[in-house]
């Protein structure tokens, strides 16, 4: 834990060959992170862009190009969940998480499939299966959750979403042997470079719009209260020179969350940042807010659900360069 009273877990977003040998181990052992996620795109540009991946590449052979993916990709999560398994062991996260083929978002059969035999073929207890928040992905983590499979529900920015992952989660703990480790991830950053520089030229407060879309989903998984469950704050970088690059880490602190964001947003907010908890927000402030976005003219649900789509289509793109290359 970044801050053991609040059970607030720090979890770098990035995973390539050579860090994880490095400055990986070094943020665990000053007890920075407990844990890491990855993603498509996170993937090719490990793959595509650093040295450390052309030796064993070369090595594959006759293999398809998912299978090579496949192979390079549970390389490296093998490797960084054997490095993280230590804060497994004492109950400290520990957790890498591994996404499902994006192609598979609207096939529940497909991703319970690929789940299931990523899981069995990395061999860790302590990996996350990354499945999208789609009907057919509500399916899947009630699967995976029941075979007793650690799920990591992705490109959030709904309470619908939310909620419909969490009743998931309770639904496979039920079928299966009790709860395992979840988190729901709620993208932040996207939802303000949608919309702020349309809230500036009506006078609105920009930068806020991610924030409180993401503390009312917060609010409402806390309410559910579904047990080993937790909101995890996904998309925190910075890419608004006007704002600290620590700001989406600083303004989502909450009592039983994991914020995961790209190494050196850590690093700013480990060097500038605060440990003063700035969630809850209550739901009168949040309201307040969209009230004003709608008065804007924009239409919130209309960009949440652009959002997703093209969050999806990123993850498409980004698995189809990688198979390109490969």
């Amino acid at each position: 834990m970044y801050i053991e009273d609040l059970k607030f877990s720090l979890w770098a977003d990035f995973i390539e060959r050579d860090y994880l040998d490095k400055e990986f181990r070094e943020l665990i052992e000053s007890k920075t992170i407990n844990g890491a996620t990855s993603n498509p795109a996170i993937f090719k540009n490990a793959i595509l862009n650093s040295p450390a991946y052309k030796e064993q590449i070369s090595t594959l052979g006759e293999l398809s190009p998912k299978q090579k993916y496949e192979a390079v990709a549970i390389f490296d999560i093998k490797k960084a969940a054997d490095i993280l398994k230590p804060l497994y062991d004492v109950n400290d996260d520990g957790y890498v998480s591994i996404e499902v083929d994006p192609f598979l978002c609207d096939d529940s059969e497909g991703t319970i499939v690929e789940g299931k035999r990523l899981f069995a073929e990395i061999a860790r207890p302590n990996v996350m299966i990354k499945v999208p928040a789609t009907k057919a992905g509500y399916i899947a983590m009630e699967e995976l959750v029941a075979c007793n499979i650690p799920v990591n529900a992705t490109l959030i920015f709904t309470k619908e979403q939310a909620l419909s992952c969490a009743k998931a989660f309770e639904a496979g703990a039920k079928r299966g042997n009790g709860a395992v480790d979840t988190v729901i991830s709620v993208f932040v950053s996207r939802v303000d470079r949608a919309i702020d520089a349309t809230l500036a030229q009506k006078g609105v407060d920009v930068a806020l719009s991610g924030i409180y879309n993401s503390a009312d989903i917060y609010n409402e998984v806390e309410k559910l209260g579904v047990e080993k469950c937790r909101t995890l704050f996904a998309s925190t970088g910075v890419k608004d020179d006007s704002l600290p690059p620590h700001y989406y880490i600083e303004n989502l602190l909450g009592f039983n969350s994991v914020n995961t964001a790209p190494v050196e947003t850590i690093d700013a907010y480990v060097q500038m940042g605060t440990k003063e908890k700035a969630l809850p927000i209550s739901d009168d402030v949040i309201k307040a807010h969209f009230l004003k976005v709608k008065g804007a003219g924009i239409d919130i649900d209309e960009i949440y659900a652009k959002q997703i789509s093209e969050g999806l289509q990123a993850f498409k793109d980004a698995f189809q360069d990688i198979l390109e290359n490969l």
